[in-house]
């Protein structure tokens, strides 16, 4: 009988209504993604996101930025708490801080992070907006390896969504949004799978080999998608 492979340990950070941790414990609920969530840590104490961990009795906590003056304080602090969980992999789902170099370089090759856009274009913020002004035919949003510069990690996968002639930064990013949610589950699958991995020299492997460009996925609206 072949070894079951154990399930990939999870600390999710959030800051707001956690729609990627819904559809992740969702994914884990029925049995399509082999991981459990430890904790979900918000910047928010009323983030509507942590509401669904509690109700799927996940540990939740919430650190408030505003008794940290200092970003390296929080961030250790943060740190400390993520560690009491030892997780494989530390989820960025809708965590709105920018995190310092010394947290980013303590969880090297455990830290992911989903991005509304195709990167390495329009990293940063109001990506939506950015795609139409610049007339962009194809938007998107891509999970990737998080590294010490904002949102240029090396990108595991990624998927496209056509920028509508008609479409306002509101009707796209939800567009958007929608795709993100398989995208990420899809994103732990290959890793919890062993197909993914992260390699000693910084670059991702796919089934052993280097991962050159990253992988497309079309419409991962829910979790069931392909891979080109």
């Amino acid at each position: 009988m072949a070894e079951t492979q154990r399930p990939v340990s999870l600390v999710v950070l959030i800051s707001g209504r956690g729609s990627n941790l819904k559809a992740i414990l969702r994914a884990i609920d029925a049995g399509q993604l082999n991981a459990t969530v430890k904790a979900v840590i918000s910047s928010r104490a009323g983030a509507e996101g942590l509401r669904w961990a509690q109700a799927a009795a996940i540990d939740t906590l919430a650190l408030d930025a505003r008794d940290y003056p200092r970003r390296e304080d929080y961030d250790r602090a943060l740190q400390g708490l993520i560690e009491g969980f030892a997780p494989d992999l530390v989820l960025l789902a809708g965590f709105m801080r920018i995190l310092s170099a010394d947290f980013v370089r303590h969880f090297r090759g455990r830290l992911l992070n989903i991005h509304p856009s195709l990167l390495p274009a329009l990293r940063g913020l109001r990506t939506h907006q950015r795609a139409i002004e610049q007339g962009l035919r194809e938007h998107g949003a891509s999970v990737h390896y998080v590294t010490e510069e904002l949102d240029s990690g090396p990108v595991i996968i990624q998927t496209r969504v056509p920028v509508l002639r008609t479409d306002s930064a509101e009707t796209l990013g939800a567009r958007v949004l929608q795709q993100e949610h398989g995208l990420y589950v899809h994103a732990l699958q290959l890793i919890a799978g062993g197909e993914i991995r992260w390699g000693d020299d910084g670059r991702i492997l796919y089934r052993g080999r280097p991962l050159t460009q990253p992988l497309q996925v079309t419409q991962p609206s829910d979790t069931v998608c392909t891979v080109d």
